[in-house]
């Protein structure tokens, strides 16, 4: 199992960020700890009462946000303590924490090593310092490599760098500029996210109204904004960094072992704000697993407020297996998904298939079937051909 830690404070709010994240007193950090550590020590209770197994093996960690390395040093120690108190974390655990360029100080990567920390995931954005401020980011480039050298230098050499793909003043150019430099860090992961434009964050909605505010009006448009995403695809799978999910890239043994989980629906569990779950139920039960959430909101998940609860019966396990699985490169099987759901619910998704092969957003080969690099850019629509169709009471 993978367990997943939210951390909801940040310095500064970027304009993009859609995230339910904000910036806080430090007064809120300790308080919002214990509220954390009271829910891992709950968790048997919690997935008894859902109906869910809980493994107490947990091989990744991972601590998102937000910002988790703006936490006390002192606070992050509770917190590892509390989780290996409570499962068996396995020796080769795979153990990321998400920082903000800036914050990386020697205390807290001292403190990190002493957590068992071996991966770090770096919120860079951006190489260009232009295009980092305009978004309310406050580190500058040479702050980003001067933190990776500092990691590396301290054995924490697994290190991701997030790139966004359609930020403001970014031209081709500037584009190419970002990609050279997170190929010359020579990290051994990149992520790179083409930039969200919906109502959620500052810039979306600003973006949405075509006002200027937030320097929406430098914003490139889509057409440009899909040509930095397929550039990047080919000058880092170029570099040995290889593709191996939509916004993932790594080199060979790299590949982040948490997030695999998810597109791969293997269960984790999440503490925090907004944090979601999922767990497994037992076989018999035509409930296969149960995803559950926190609230959104600091004030609601500090008070208790009740989480979300979605049971997933059999033909949304099916669905989730497509939309999930088909984000990866290496695509689905479909003879696996045949022993597992029985070949009679895979025939009903034929002819959907076989639509998206003649509009070349998927491929298949044998029996296993993945997107193209067109169907990549259109993701969204391919998913949506995989919703099966409720059969009436």
């Amino acid at each position: 199992m993978g367990l997943y830690l939210s951390v909801p404070f940040c310095r500064t709010k970027c304009s993009y960020c859609n995230f339910a994240s904000d910036v806080f007193s430090k007064s809120a950090y300790e308080g919002y700890v214990t509220r954390i550590l009271e829910d891992v020590a709950t968790a048997q209770r919690v997935a008894s009462e859902l109906g869910c197994n809980l493994p107490e093996t947990v091989d990744s960690i991972y601590l998102g946000g937000g910002t988790p390395s703006i936490l006390d040093t002192q606070q992050l120690k509770w917190i590892f303590a509390a989780l290996r108190e409570r499962f068996a974390v396995a020796s080769d655990a795979e153990i990321t924490v998400e920082g903000a360029p800036g914050t990386l100080t020697r205390a807290l990567i001292d403190t990190l090593l002493a957590c068992g920390v071996n991966r770090v995931s770096l919120g860079v954005q951006s190489f260009v310092d232009l295009e980092a401020q305009s978004v309310g980011r406050l580190h500058k480039r040479t702050v980003v490599l001067e933190e990776i050298e500092r990691l590396r230098s301290a054995g924490l050499a697994n290190i991701n760098i997030d790139l966004i793909a359609g930020l403001p003043h970014q031209t081709a150019e500037s584009w190419m500029f970002s990609l050279s430099e997170a190929i010359a860090t020579c990290v051994p992961h990149v992520s790179v996210y083409m930039l969200e434009v919906d109502e959620d964050s500052r810039l979306g909605r600003e973006l949405i109204a075509g006002g200027t505010r937030y320097h929406a009006h430098f914003v490139p448009d889509e057409d440009a904004t899909s040509d930095f995403y397929l550039q990047a695809c080919d000058r880092l799978n170029g570099a040995g960094i290889a593709q191996y999910e939509i916004s993932n890239f790594a080199c060979t043994g790299c590949e982040s072992r948490h997030n695999i989980k998810y597109w791969t629906r293997r269960p984790y569990l999440g503490f925090g704000v907004d944090a979601h779950s999922m767990l497994l139920c037992d076989g018999q039960s035509e409930v296969k697993a149960v995803r559950f959430a926190s609230p959104d909101s600091l004030d609601a998940y500090m008070n208790r407020a009740p989480r979300s609860v979605t049971p997933v019966v059999k033909n949304a396990a099916l669905e989730e297996s497509f939309f999930l699985g088909l984000r990866l490169n290496r695509g689905v099987d479909l003879e696996r998904l045949n022993s597992e759901f029985g070949r009679e619910k895979i025939e009903v998704l034929e002819s959907a298939i076989a639509e998206c092969v003649r509009a070349e957003l998927l491929e298949q080969r044998d029996t296993k079937i993945r997107l193209t690099r067109r169907g990549r850019l259109l993701s969204n629509e391919v998913f949506a051909k995989f919703l099966i169709e409720e059969e009436p009471a």
